[in-house]
């Protein structure tokens, strides 16, 4: 007995030295998990999706307390106070591979959403569509995306950009035909329209796999030029 309690000390004073050294590190982790699992979190965004509102190499900010509380790593939500609204950008789990995606509601429950030739329509209404000069597109996508332009989508009131393909691929699917967004759904479609695994691919996405809302973009890399930042893009809001 005597000889486990002199086995048992060193493991013991081992625990205590590494805990007294690293309880600093260790609660500083934890509670950045939970920050980040439960509060706001930083996404880099590696395709083009979603261009040209958010750039591939963007680190983007997500309120995750933008409509409700949840259990930390978890989607169990505790608490609710709003939901997402139509042109709100959002992360969720795709409910095609759970994978995490990054999108712009089109559609709240009870909406009827169409696209024919990349023209929307909501509720009965068309959405008007101007074509942009190219200079109003990012300087580090004006010659990589050259085959490509930029619209002003105006709708319900709303506008953003999307951008289009000049030549987009036979399996680009442009059209689907109006579909009325059930309760507890959102639809989800990407601002580059020709080039977005969105409804059109993974379908509509529950209500609770909405994680949280984007907002700000935290800094930007641009990974055609050696990862340099991209200064304009510090802090830069995500319209």
């Amino acid at each position: 007995m005597q000889t486990g309690d002199r086995h048992l000390q060193p493991n013991t004073s081992l625990s205590q030295n590494i805990w007294r050294d690293w309880k600093g590190v260790i609660v500083f982790i934890f509670v950045m998990v939970m920050f980040r699992s439960a509060v706001a979190d930083w996404n880099q965004v590696p395709s083009g999706s979603m261009l040209p509102s958010i750039l591939i190499g963007d680190r983007v900010i997500v309120d995750k307390l933008a409509y409700d509380l949840r259990v930390p790593l978890t989607l169990t939500r505790i608490a609710h106070w709003e939901n997402p609204q139509r042109s709100d950008i959002v992360t969720f789990e795709s409910p095609k591979d759970g994978l995490l995606l990054i999108k712009r509601v089109i559609g709240i429950p009870g909406d009827i959403v169409g696209l024919e030739d990349n023209r929307l329509s909501i509720n009965g209404v068309a959405g008007e569509y101007k074509k942009l000069p190219s200079q109003s597109m990012h300087t580090d996508l004006q010659m990589p995306f050259s085959h490509t332009d930029i619209f002003l989508e105006k709708i319900l009131g709303q506008e953003r950009r999307i951008m289009l393909f000049r030549k987009p691929a036979k399996s680009t699917k442009s059209s689907f035909q109006p579909i009325t967004v059930p309760q507890g759904h959102y639809l989800m479609l990407g601002d580059n329209r020709d080039n977005s695994g969105d409804y059109r691919a993974i379908g509509l996405v529950p209500r609770s796999a909405i994680i949280g809302r984007a907002e700000t973009v935290a800094f930007s890399l641009n990974y055609e030029d050696y990862y340099l930042p991209r200064g304009d893009r510090f802090l830069a809001d995500i319209m």
